[in-house]
């Protein structure tokens, strides 16, 4: 399989390895925590969201549970708790987005909020896999690579799967790297497998 793949082949392909008895056994990985990343164009990113959502109907059909997280929805929870979102809202207008983006940053940190309230709806809900989004709406306040690596002792019990608007590839030479919407060439994650090339 390679990463152009069509958007029904994509959805067919996630569905036959996420309802696959090697994938929900982590079987092939070795000893790397079972995460996995679902590249995906930019462009295709809001038709994406409505094909995760019928996979996620599609998949539970078939008796495998799915916990479905939104990365940008679990953010706005965590404001909200802390009842700092309409304050944020009404000085966004007028503040330096470098300034926002810090608070966010601090507010948001995976280590100390993110990763814990993950943790919590982990804990909570009975599943067979993860599938994680809305890592393009988090962008630059979350860091997806930061989210892998801090979930890595939280996670690593089922499969994760990071849906990711961009491009994921190794090189021998430079490592592993995360492309968000194929631009921005900084964030470098080797741990996860692309699962466009995850065999059943």
């Amino acid at each position: 399989m390679s990463d152009v793949m069509t958007p029904k082949e994509r959805s067919e392909h996630l569905f036959r390895v996420v309802t696959s008895e090697r994938f929900l056994t982590k079987q092939g990985l070795g000893n790397e925590v079972p995460f996995f990343i679902c590249p995906f164009p930019a462009q295709e990113g809001l038709s994406m969201a409505d094909d995760r959502k019928a996979l996620v109907t599609r998949i539970e059909h078939a008796g495998v549970k799915v916990l479905d997280l939104n990365l940008y929805d679990i953010a706005l929870d965590i404001l909200r708790d802390r009842g700092i979102l309409d304050e944020i809202l009404d000085i966004e207008a007028e503040t330096d987005k470098g300034e926002i983006k810090e608070l966010l940053q601090s507010v948001l940190d995976p280590q100390a909020h993110l990763i814990p309230k993950i943790g919590d709806a982990i804990a909570a809900t009975p599943h067979d896999v993860i599938f994680l989004s809305g890592v393009g709406e988090v962008y630059p306040y979350i860091r997806s690579h930061n989210v892998l690596n801090n979930l890595q002792s939280t996670a690593k019990d089922r499969p994760t799967l990071l849906f990711f608007p961009g491009s994921y590839t190794h090189a021998l030479a430079t490592g592993a790297s995360l492309d968000l919407f194929d631009r921005l060439h900084d964030d470098k994650y080797y741990r996860a497998f692309n699962i466009l090339n995850y065999e059943v």
